[in-house]
């Protein structure tokens, strides 16, 4: 299972499930929340800013991000629950799941997974920079971009209500 949700729902969640990995996806200066229960390689933190082109004074997310979010993933070995979050939960948090269920389920089309994402989330909006990164390093030939495309923006919210997928 994967659960995602924003900053201030994570360790009551990350609790509730059980969940023994987790994915921090926060900008640059945001304190990461403490996993008491997770030892250091359990946890994931990746530190970006949650936009989609180059901007001054902010920090995109960048290849090795995306290396770094794959190579966790892909030892992530589905038995037990992982928490994914974000600031909001709407936008980098739910491009960390869509790419979850890509990876974990190989065989499924990028689309039906992302109408699968936009199900359990109405304001899912996958950060398309961090979807075109992963997209390039799993040879997915704009698969998955072209999915989130086809979803379009999430409805409009301030942050995301928590939500869960099957990873298999």
């Amino acid at each position: 299972m994967i659960i995602v949700c924003p900053l201030h729902r994570a360790a009551s969640l990350l609790q509730q499930h059980g969940a023994r990995r987790a994915i921090s996806l926060l900008a640059p200066g945001t304190e990461f929340p403490q996993f008491r229960s997770l030892a250091a390689d359990d946890h994931l933190k990746l530190t970006f800013h949650d936009i989609v082109q180059t901007m001054d004074g902010h920090v995109p997310p960048t290849s090795a991000d995306a290396e770094r979010l794959v190579g966790f993933l892909g030892s992530w070995d589905s038995a037990s629950p992982l928490l994914i979050h974000c600031w909001a939960g709407i936008s980098r948090s739910t491009a960390a799941a869509f790419t979850a269920l890509c990876m974990k389920r190989p065989g499924e089309d990028e689309t039906s997974l992302a109408w699968e994402l936009r199900s359990a989330a109405p304001s899912a909006t996958p950060n398309r920079l961090i979807v075109s990164l992963v997209d390039d390093l799993l040879d997915r030939k704009g698969r998955m971009v072209g999915a989130i495309a086809a979803i379009g923006r999430g409805e409009d919210a301030f942050e995301g209500t928590p939500f869960t997928l099957q990873a298999s």
